[in-house]
């Protein structure tokens, strides 16, 4: 008898480990708008509309490019990419990880410190991506596949001049 009241409890414990928390779940979907994401599949499609009946207008063969979430509707995401073309994507094929991308004519400093007194460690080309973090005032620790240096934000496409990240 004892055996069978710790399996009930055991299976009543999973069963509710198992469902996901409706606040969490409802705040993914609620995120306020717009938002900075990244491309997480190594394919994936913009559509015209919010559906897989729409037609496909790109084919991203990026992993980690930044993207702009403009709107959302259900499982789908209204973005941006850094040439400013807008279409859907399915959330399941975006991260909430932050890249951002060496826009402008010429290749962006990467510093020892958040400084531009501070060494120069690197430079990155228009076109590279990188993932973020520590951004604030102005600059964002920027890594890109393991060269990683701190950038001024004015030369990058997928963050906010003010935004702080930790």
């Amino acid at each position: 008898m004892t055996m069978r009241i710790l399996a009930a409890a055991l299976s009543v414990f999973v069963a509710t480990a198992l469902v996901p928390d409706p606040v969490t779940a409802a705040d993914a979907t609620k995120k306020r708008v717009p938002y900075y994401a990244s491309i997480s599949a190594s394919r994936a499609r913009m559509r015209t509309g919010p559906a897989r009946t729409y037609p496909a207008s790109w084919l991203y063969q990026r992993q980690d490019l930044p993207i702009k979430v403009v709107a959302i509707f259900k499982e789908w995401r209204k973005v941006a990419d850094p040439d400013g073309t807008e279409g859907w994507m399915q959330a399941n094929l975006l991260s909430g990880t932050r890249t951002a991308i060496v826009h402008g004519a010429g290749p962006v400093e990467m510093r020892e410190k958040p400084v531009s007194s501070a060494k120069l460690l690197w430079r990155a080309a228009p076109g590279v991506v990188g993932r973020l973090s520590q951004c604030g005032n102005g600059w964002c620790r920027m890594d890109v596949k393991g060269q990683a240096g701190f950038v001024a934000v004015g030369g990058l496409w997928g963050v906010e001049a003010g935004e702080v990240l930790p």
